[in-house]
């Protein structure tokens, strides 16, 4: 797969502190890529260097294959976490402007305009200053102005911030169309419940390292613990334990059911599934069986509390 973003080795450092520590990065064209990691891990460092906001120390980023140049402002639409539009200019105004900085001619422009502005449903705001307007309103301002000029790459830093639940839904359904279309898409968030739902591939940065990087799926598979959630009914219930016992590990669970059925997590060790399922169809009818799948949110967790 082609990578339309290459990170190789950066270093970024504040006078004595590393906010970047060699890090090297491959973000596959087409992909929603989750971009994780605490407070001050180096996450925003990161983004401002693709930006060409600040420059690394050291290190090469490839943009297309090409060294990252001033041309490729063009193609890169970037929202970061603290908003930067004019609160005393009027939304149409701003947008006209902020467009053309971006490439657009203004007859461009305005057509781009024309059709978020009535895809969102706020035509009655070009004459609005971003003062008179609520967070969640001047943030669909600057998620528009973000993506006027169709960039390859968008980047996206707390993209759902300020927005109420039916909004940040609404934002949500049109990243995931602008990536239909081909939009590679960087993705920085706090919100694992969205990592979940929409990125393909991840990389978690601690304290300016890398600590993983990789397709979603393969690296759920790097932490799985062949831990499975149970649900038997049986009349046996102190039998089923003895024979369960000898060979696997045994807990409690509580995953939601409409049975009143025996609920148990099993860690199976060296064992089989097979094995497993024979030891419970002996002693009753199973309800449910399926293997504990680790979060995005568990796995950041137990990543970061581990280094």
């Amino acid at each position: 797969m082609r990578n339309i973003l290459e990170v190789k080795n950066v270093v970024k450092k504040y006078g004595e502190y590393t906010a970047l520590n060699a890090i090297s990065l491959q973000v596959p064209e087409g992909s929603i890529y989750g971009l994780l990691g605490p407070n001050g891990a180096g996450k925003t460092s990161l983004i401002r260097i693709i930006n060409q906001i600040t420059l690394p120390d050291s290190g090469e980023i490839l943009l297309n294959g090409e060294n990252l140049n001033p041309d490729h402002v063009s193609i890169i639409g970037y929202m970061p976490e603290e908003r930067g539009l004019y609160k005393s200019m009027k939304v149409g105004e701003q947008c006209l402007y902020l467009a053309q900085l971006k490439g657009l001619s203004k007859a461009d422009a305005k057509k781009q305009l024309k059709y978020w502005f009535e895809k969102f449903e706020i035509q009655g705001w070009w004459d609005k200053k971003i003062q008179e307007l609520s967070k969640g309103m001047a943030q669909k301002v600057q998620f528009i102005v973000t993506v006027l000029h169709q960039p390859k790459l968008l980047i996206l830093d707390e993209p759902f911030s300020g927005f109420d639940p039916v909004n940040a839904n609404l934002i949500k359904d049109e990243i995931i169309e602008l990536n239909k279309k081909g939009t590679s898409i960087i993705f920085s968030t706090h919100r694992m419940e969205s990592v979940e739902e929409m990125c393909d591939h991840i990389a978690l940065i601690h304290q300016s390292n890398k600590l993983i990087e990789g397709k979603l799926s393969d690296v759920k598979k790097q932490f799985r613990t062949n831990t499975f959630q149970i649900g038997i009914l049986t009349e046996n219930v102190e039998g089923l334990m003895l024979a369960l016992t000898k060979n696997f590990t045994v807990g409690q669970t509580d995953f939601k059911s409409l049975n009143d059925e025996l609920k148990l997590e099993i860690q199976i060790g060296t064992h089989t599934t097979n094995e497993l399922l024979q030891i419970l169809l002996a002693f009753g009818q199973i309800t449910h069986f399926a293997e504990k799948i680790p979060s995005v949110n568990d796995i950041f967790i137990q990543t970061v509390s581990g280094n």
